[in-house]
């Protein structure tokens, strides 16, 4: 039988600090996680390279650094038409009577970003709203508008598209068309030091107010 006599011996005491370390360092991880900040509003100013400042809707002056890599996407408007079955897109609903929820806006994506933020999440557009990104199904006309059914990795959420449900689509778009005046939504993470950093800037086109 081998034995191993040289191995080192640890008392309770010891085998305790260890463990609270341990957790300690699982504590620490959560803590450093980055807050997401979602940022709504009207440009301000921009230096054209990573000082962006926004008028939130609040009303307050945010200042972001746009991050690199940075997912810079122009927002046009679309149509119900547009909305093929097997496209992805993002939709966020709240909850109406029955099993059906009601989109207050749905974003077609471009084939290229298939798959992005897909699932189904509590979303801050306004209060109790979530925002799904899946497959879309086949439309189905209702008494209350089209009833889509969009599809992700788990689950599954019955929208319906009413006529003033805000819908757009994405095209290319570059530093230069971030303007004073022009409309952005912005996903941000909060570092240590209260910084935003913006990992995506979505840029309204002709006037648009990203509507997510």
């Amino acid at each position: 039988m081998l034995r191993f006599d040289n191995a080192p011996r640890f008392g309770a005491a010891t085998l305790a600090l260890f463990g609270a370390l341990a957790l300690f360092s699982t504590a620490s991880a959560f803590a450093q996680t980055p807050e997401v900040v979602r940022v709504r509003g009207e440009v301000v100013s921009f230096d054209g390279a990573s000082t962006l400042v926004v008028k939130s809707r609040t009303g307050a002056d945010v200042t972001l650094h746009l991050g690199d890599p940075l997912r810079l996407l122009g927002v046009v408007k679309a149509s119900a038409a547009d909305i093929k079955p097997g496209v992805f897109i993002g939709t966020t609903t709240v909850q109406k009577d029955g099993s059906a929820s009601r989109s207050l806006e749905i974003h077609i994506f471009p084939e290229s970003l298939r798959g992005s933020g897909e699932g189904d999440r509590p979303w801050d557009l306004v209060p109790g709203s979530s925002m799904t990104n899946g497959s879309a199904g086949n439309a189905v006309d209702s008494v209350d508008g089209k009833t889509i059914t969009v599809t992700y990795q788990g689950g599954s959420r019955t929208v319906v598209v009413q006529p003033d449900t805000a819908i757009v689509t994405y095209v290319p778009i570059d530093k230069s068309e971030v303007k004073p005046g022009v409309k952005v939504f912005a996903i941000t993470q909060k570092g240590a030091d209260g910084m935003l950093t913006a990992s995506v800037l979505n840029v309204g086109k002709d006037g648009l107010m990203p509507p997510m």
